[in-house]
């Protein structure tokens, strides 16, 4: 099998113009980045065509180290709706340096389910993550000045909550003393930096419906707190049009193409530990704009991505989604039913059964969600028709209809009885309203309480004081009415990324919350998570290369 980027060089891609009229996009809608990268106006969303577009999404149980592969099928479901004569617009997350040169090499799909250019994707596309990494440090920077400048006035703060990011991963930088050395330094203080994906600028341009939404969210952005318990924000600094000046190419969502020039929407990237881990709002409306099926992706497992794109995203947007796909394979099933890590690429029936229990609690939790849900067998090349023949008949069982995915191998045509399955499904029992987890007008515990008692199977929260303290915050300042978003590992239910299955009776701890105000979340910070990662003993940059002009290791 050859290596996803020799696919990626072999494939034929079209000019970005022509793949753009293939959905309907004039010439002059285009700001081309090239000759197969362009970026489409959000002015040309079109709510009527909106309401009237089928939203499917890709969600997953709970991942190995090695991933599940939600992108891979979620371009092979929009691969295979094409091969049925279906009109298919993808809409995903554009893929973080720090993953990319750190364990995964790369997030554009995988073998003949790709998007393209892949290389340009994975590194630094049009710039939409620099875009958001200057004007969250550029903040940064005005708030330390405006410290430094007006104390001599009497001003200050008694904290500082804005902090730095950094789109590499980069445990050293997580805490920070600036200001150090002459009083021309500035101010000493501590600070520390997050990962570009955990900005709130981040959250902000991928739920922002518009430039006046952008602006208004900067504008309410929660700096620091006053000696007097008052908010000081990004309003009173009377900086926020030079934010939003820095962002405006980025809030427009960038078209590329699939290895079978499928349309796709690529544009925002918030990971789903730590973040709300999907694509923008501007880029899944503009798809379905322009798309009779719209296929997007939530990160991670089901309990993460998929609770965080109903509870944040649907609630925000209104969106609702007509089905859900859930990505299942043999090795995260055996992982979940006890097998060794390094044994579940081998045959294993008992192990593979045993897994179904973390499969069938995801089922039952996005069912709960109002959705109808379609389970896809992600296919590897060691994979048995014995043992996909048992999740087919577990589904069977289960009531949930099921279809394998083979696009890695074949493209489209291994993706023809997924996207066959998906249009029945949507035809004949299409998701109900979403019903979310929660109200808005819960308190914020209450919130956190019935996220991690429902959809994670916590037997209680506990709240550790500097949570308590920042609980007080949230209420006192007005906040408590938004969403909440879990910062937890990806590996398991509970906060212990070692808890593999479906872990019962736990405690889930909440250690802290972040305040993000323009996002209009508040972010809880649970178990040892954190938003900034660092790097393994041998990162993916030690084989990423430039040879005889052509970029290689990026996976």
């Amino acid at each position: 099998m050859k290596t996803d980027i020799e696919i990626a060089h072999e494939s034929t891609l079209l000019p970005i113009n022509e793949v753009a009229k293939t959905i309907g996009i004039t010439d002059d809608m285009l700001e081309p980045y090239g000759k197969f990268i362009a970026k489409v106006p959000y002015t040309s969303i079109d709510e009527d065509k909106v309401s009237k577009s089928n939203l499917i999404l890709v969600t997953a149980i709970t991942p190995t180290k090695a991933g599940i592969g939600k992108t891979t099928v979620s371009i092979g479901l929009a691969l295979g709706l094409a091969k049925i004569g279906k009109k298919a617009v993808l809409a995903l997350r554009e893929p973080s340096l720090g993953p990319c040169f750190g364990m995964k090499g790369g997030a554009a799909g995988g073998g003949y389910a790709q998007v393209l250019p892949m290389e340009k994707i994975n590194l630094h596309f049009t710039g939409d993550f620099h875009a958001i990494t200057s004007a969250h440090n550029m903040i940064s920077a005005l708030l330390d000045n405006y410290i430094y400048q007006h104390q001599a006035e009497g001003f200050s703060l008694k904290t500082v909550l804005w902090k730095r990011v950094l789109d590499v991963n980069d445990r050293n930088l997580r805490s920070i003393v600036t200001g150090m050395g002459p009083r021309t330094n500035g101010v000493v203080m501590e600070s520390g930096f997050d990962i570009t994906p955990a900005s709130e600028i981040m959250a902000i341009l991928c739920l922002a419906k518009d430039m006046d939404d952008l602006r208004r969210r900067i504008d309410n952005i929660l700096l620091g707190i006053r000696h007097d318990g008052s908010a000081f924000t990004v309003k009173e600094m009377g900086i926020t049009g030079a934010i939003c000046t820095l962002l405006k190419d980025a809030l427009n969502p960038n078209l590329v193409q699939t290895t079978e020039n499928t349309p796709a929407f690529v544009h925002g990237g918030p990971f789903a530990n730590i973040a709300h881990g999907c694509n923008t709002v501007i880029a899944t409306r503009t798809a379905m704009t322009y798309g009779e099926y719209v296929i997007t992706e939530a990160g991670f497992g089901a309990d993460l991505g998929a609770e965080k794109f109903f509870n944040i995203k649907c609630r925000k947007a209104g969106l609702n989604p007509k089905l859900t796909v859930i990505v299942a394979t043999t090795q995260g099933l055996k992982m979940h039913g006890g097998v060794a890590q390094e044994d579940i690429k081998k045959p294993n029936a008992a192990g593979l059964q045993e897994g179904f229990k973390n499969l069938d609690k995801h089922v039952r939790n996005l069912q709960g969600l109002g959705q109808s849900v379609v389970v896809c067998f992600n296919r590897y090349a060691f994979d048995t028709d014995e043992e996909m023949n048992i999740v087919r008949e577990h589904c069977k069982a289960l009531g949930v209809p099921f279809a394998e995915n083979n696009a890695f191998m074949e493209g489209g045509d291994g993706a023809v009885e997924l996207a066959n399955v998906v249009v029945d499904t949507i035809a004949n029992n299409p998701s109900q309203n979403v019903q979310f987890t929660y109200s808005d007008g819960d308190d914020v515990k209450t919130k956190v309480k019935k996220v991690a008692t429902n959809i994670y199977g916590a037997a209680n929260v506990t709240f550790l004081p500097a949570a308590e303290t920042k609980l007080k915050m949230i209420e006192a300042l007005g906040y408590a009415g938004f969403p909440v978003c879990i910062a937890k590992t990806q590996y398991s239910f509970s906060d212990n990324a070692t808890q593999y299955g479906v872990p019962e009776n736990f405690e889930f701890t909440i250690r802290d919350f972040v305040i993000s105000a323009g996002a209009e979340m508040i972010v809880a910070i649970a178990g040892d998570i954190m938003r900034m990662p660092g790097l393994p003993k041998s990162p993916q940059a030690e084989r990423i290369d430039i040879v005889d002009g052509e970029i290689t290791g990026l996976s």
